[in-house]
């Protein structure tokens, strides 16, 4: 008796069985509101319904990796939008200055259907301005813990699509590779928040990056969104990867605006005609660039250093993928070569002063040299 009919039809039957997914629509709405937050007085201020939320990391990870300053955490009543849609959502408040605006909507329907809607809340500018009304509202009752208020708010947004049960008709749970060898292309327009398939060369680019802890859970991280299947109690430490990846970008991105203002300025007064007196005021404009620059080194390193990660450990390379698809790597860059471009002009300055210094010195001692040969000769 030949089994090969039966496991091939079984096989057809796996590949046409529909797949239902159940989870959550995380819309996070990132915006740099300060310079830092006090958050013992913020605390106080929101009362006991605020809570510090570490990462809950639940893979064997070493001690040192966990949150240094974890983030408050505000429940909010549930938004109602324009279109009569109701969200569920929550506000973090990093001490950096940063607060993350969490909307979410739940989600149950076969996979392929999950498109449109990731579509939908990818390029959904009323969440964006529902969440930044909200955070508005909110603000007079936390300003007083704001240290340096922002004039102007940085804002980035992600999506992260919660799967946090899946099964097939027959309810077998679908395993990591399942879903990307059926599923890849859905995959990757999920997370490029796209309605069309994407080329081959994409969805291998993007998929190249996908990371699995067991053989039922999996992560695929994209620059706009994300997808994370897992239980729920492993899905939160993910997510709070996601978010923390999320406020360095917008701290980086800070960063990168303050430094090219701050060297425009500084080329603007190099450049420009300056009278004497003027070029005596270079120490103190040299000493200004110093000082925003190691307040910048210091600002930018206590912010990266908030969640530690050292070491080869699972969460270290979540992070890792998580960073370089969004582009934290490439900020972090530009920020680097702009602190050492101003680090230079700063000796520069110095330099140059000094030479005019020197110059002035020596000047003043010809003149006086001179006025001792003119007084010597009238008194012979």
């Amino acid at each position: 008796m030949s089994f090969a009919p039966l496991a091939e039809s079984k096989l057809r039957d796996s590949a046409s069985a529909k797949m239902i997914a159940r989870g959550y629509f995380r819309i996070l709405n990132f915006f740099d509101i300060a310079e830092a937050i006090d958050l013992e007085r913020l605390r106080a201020l929101l009362g006991p319904e605020a809570s510090p939320r570490s990462p809950g990391f639940v893979h064997l990870t070493p001690e040192y990796a966990q949150a240094q300053n974890p983030p408050l955490e505000e429940s909010l009543e549930p938004l109602k939008l324009p279109s009569g849609e109701k969200l569920g959502g929550k506000i973090k408040y990093y001490w950096f200055g940063v607060a993350c605006v969490e909307l979410t909507t739940p989600f149950q329907c076969d996979l392929d259907a999950l498109c449109p809607d990731s579509y939908r809340w990818m390029n959904a500018p009323e969440v964006e301005k529902a969440a930044e009304d909200l955070l508005r509202g909110h603000l007079e009752r936390f300003r007083p813990a704001l240290i340096k208020p922002s004039a102007k708010w940085l804002d980035e947004d992600y999506l992260v699509i919660d799967i946090q049960s899946a099964q097939y008709e027959d309810s077998r749970a679908p395993t990591a590779a399942e879903l990307l060898s059926r599923y890849g292309d859905q995959l990757t327009q999920l997370v490029r928040g796209e309605i069309t398939p994407l080329s081959a060369a994409e969805r291998d680019e993007i998929l190249r990056g996908a990371l699995s802890y067991y053989p039922t859970d999996l992560i695929v991280a994209g620059w706009g969104a994300g997808l994370v299947y897992d239980k729920p109690d492993a899905t939160s430490a993910i997510i709070d990867l996601l978010e923390y990846a999320n406020t360095q970008l917008l701290e980086f991105r800070y960063y990168d605006e303050l430094l090219t203002s701050l060297l425009s300025n500084v080329y603007s007064s190099l450049e420009g005609h300056e009278s004497f007196l003027s070029r005596w005021r270079l120490p103190r404009r040299a000493g200004r660039l110093n000082r925003l620059r190691l307040d910048i080194m210091d600002l930018a390193e206590r912010t990266e250093y908030a969640v530690k990660f050292i070491s080869d450990t699972y969460y270290a390379r979540v992070y890792k993928v998580i960073s370089s698809k969004i582009g934290v790597d490439d900020y972090k860059a530009l920020v680097s070569e702009k602190l050492k471009t101003a680090g230079e002009l700063y000796e520069f300055m110095v330099a140059q002063f000094n030479e005019r210094r020197m110059f002035a010195l020596e000047v003043v001692v010809a003149v006086l040299v001179a006025l001792d040969v003119i007084l010597l000769l009238r008194w012979h």
